[in-house]
């Protein structure tokens, strides 16, 4: 379809279209209100995506924008003397219903214009639209129509490939066109990174908004994605054994786009450093057996024993070994070894004591070979956190598709070797250095394309707090390596999506440098809601219709339940203007797969 006939055709698009109200009095260019006309005072209006033509300038100019209250007048029954008559007879013929007026609140989110398009090679130039401003009010009865989804379509003509569709306009039956563009540059691409955020309580649809916008970022061979699992949800749902009534197919989708998909869990991800051997052994009861509890005493072993096996050419990756234990046990026996951390003869005589009456044969069993595993390179698959972080990072893959990496750091996956949320955050951080270290180096280099990867992280509220835990240094460490990466990391092209329940124990760094947000139920009351007013600008009529988001379990079946977001940001064409826009969620993977082109895997996972 030509541009010249996609303009023409706009105007008797919006005239096929309901009118719900026209401008009323008093109006401003950030907030419209709307007188609403009878035939529409019976329907469904918060929520509504509405729109207006208007001149602005000598060009046609088009505004679009939510209804997001409505208010019932009737001077009449203001009267303190009907209010008496009211009280008595409870109705006056003349003056109830039929005197009432009904007045709405339109938030502008975005206004489009005419423009002209370039010449093509055919020769034909047209006309299209594109974004604008509204810097003056329309006069009062400038007509208000409903947005439906020819509307939407006529208007986004030119960018139909960028569009992506994750659900409805709130409370409404429009598709709400949104776009996730790559960190690179080009017609699809924002040109820099962006930090997103999802957030909602347990069950507000977080976690499957999340998988939505991977699948919308799956689209572009030229982007890595990594995501970082601790529960082990993402990779339950991209091997096809996720839980929940709403199972997208990613596995299938990634295929679909010839995503190489790798998942690493705990036992086959090997770790590198030395210092997470240090790290991992003070955690572990290696030292706790032998009479040494957690403090200093116990971190100097750890430190001394590391450096005197790396000084007898111990590989790291060897110490999974008898050999490698048969040295560690030999040099703890050693007296000047034992002198660094014990300095009085009686606690070197206990730890002796307590090393000689040990068995070693159990002691390299239940002790030391659950924390070596993680170093092991022998393992099936194995994958070092260094070679796996270069593969996915490399911009020139040989395929040119960019690949998808999943870290599944589950306890369900870490049987048989020593696993804990503090050695999982160890792990983590080790990761996020080795991201940013990575980043780093390319820019340095010279790297025009950026690395162009989005990294996602599930339960950021857990790994990046506002308050630190007591004997909380791992989870110290994880924080502050994520809070200087969202700070310099977007200028090489890496940006992080972070998954929370909550806002108010996010870390307020992080949460500052969030360009695109999504708000799910469950932040309306107390501490959550203070820190939601911050992100919508106080816009108190926003925060209203968000307070009327409902428990989506509250619903009395699972067809019915709503997943309903709030959205800040540059991820729709129509939220230019900075107002939060509204949408429920899909709940049904065949409307989502239908409305972005998807094809529907069959019931071998077979796409189709």
């Amino acid at each position: 379809m030509a541009e010249a006939q996609v303009s023409k055709q706009l105007d008797a698009v919006v005239a096929k279209t309901e009118r719900l109200g026209v401008i009323g009095s008093p109006s401003s260019t950030s907030e419209l209100a709307v007188d609403v006309v009878g035939t529409a005072v019976g329907r469904k209006l918060v929520g509504e995506l509405a729109m207006f033509p208007f001149q602005q300038d000598g060009v046609a100019h088009y505004a679009l924008g939510q209804i997001t209250e409505i208010e019932l007048r009737n001077v009449w029954h203001e009267d303190p003397t009907m209010r008496s008559l009211i009280r008595q007879r409870g109705k006056i013929d003349a003056v109830s219903e039929r005197q009432d007026t009904h007045l709405g609140k339109m938030t502008i989110s975005a206004v489009f214009k005419h423009a002209t398009v370039p010449s093509s090679a055919s020769g034909a130039a047209g006309t299209s639209y594109e974004p604008s401003i509204m810097g003056t009010v329309p006069s009062t009865g400038t007509g208000i129509h409903l947005v439906n989804d020819a509307v939407l379509e006529t208007v986004l003509h030119r960018y139909r490939d960028q569009i992506v569709y994750l659900g409805q306009v709130y409370g409404s039956t429009p598709k709400l066109p949104l776009w996730f563009k790559h960190f690179g540059r080009g017609p699809d691409g924002a040109g820099e990174a962006h930090h997103l955020g999802i957030f909602g309580k347990t069950g507000s649809g977080k976690s499957v908004l999340a998988k939505m916008a991977l699948c919308a970022y799956m689209r572009y061979q030229q982007m890595g994605l990594l995501i970082l699992d601790p529960q082990g949800e993402f990779a339950k749902d991209f091997r096809g054994g996720g839980s929940g009534e709403m199972r997208i197919p990613l596995a299938g989708i990634a295929k679909q786009f010839n995503k190489q998909v790798v998942t690493l869990s705990v036992r086959n991800l090997v770790l590198d450093r030395w210092e997470l051997f240090q790290e991992i052994l003070f955690e572990s009861d290696f030292f706790q057996q032998l009479t040494m509890p957690k403090g200093d005493n116990r971190r100097d072993a750890c430190a001394k024993l590391a450096d005197e096996l790396r000084k007898k050419k111990v590989k790291l990756e060897d110490l999974n070994g008898r050999a490698a234990f048969n040295t560690a046990w030999s040099i703890l026996a050693d007296t000047k070894v034992q002198q660094v951390f014990y300095r009085t003869a009686p606690s070197r005589e206990r730890f002796e004591s307590a090393r000689a009456d040990a068995d070693p044969d159990d002691f390299f069993q239940h002790q030391w070979q659950p924390v070596t595993a993680l170093f092991d390179r022998s393992r099936a698959k194995a994958k070092t956190v260094e070679s796996a972080l270069n593969w996915l990072l490399d911009v020139n893959p040989q395929n040119g598709v960019r690949p998808i990496l999943i870290i599944d750091l589950s306890r369900e996956q870490a049987h048989g070797l020593f696993w804990t949320d503090t050695i999982q955050s160890l792990v983590i951080k080790r990761l996020l250095d080795g991201i940013t270290t990575t980043a780093e180096r390319r820019f340095q280099e010279g790297n025009e394309t950026g690395l162009n990867t989005l990294v996602l992280m599930d339960e950021a509220h857990r790994l990046a707090p506002r308050q630190l835990p007591e004997n909380g240094n791992a989870a110290a460490g994880v924080r502050g390596v994520l809070i200087d990466a969202v700070r310099t990391t977007r200028k090489y092209g890496l940006g992080w999506l972070f998954i929370s329940q909550t806002l108010s124990s996010l870390h307020t760094e992080i949460l500052q440098q969030l360009r695109i947000q999504f708000f799910g139920f469950g932040l309306s009351m107390g501490q959550e809601f203070q820190a939601l007013r911050p992100h919508v600008g106080g816009d108190d009529s926003a925060l209203r219709l968000y307070g009327l988001f409902r428990d989506p379990h509250s619903s009395f079946d699972i067809s019915s339940r709503q997943y309903s977001f709030m959205t800040t940001g540059p991820i729709s064409p129509l939220s230019f203007a900075g107002t939060p826009l509204f949408l429920n969620a899909f709940n049904r993977v065949d409307d989502f797969m239908g409305a972005n082109g998807l094809a529907v895997p069959n019931s071998d996972g077979v796409t189709g």
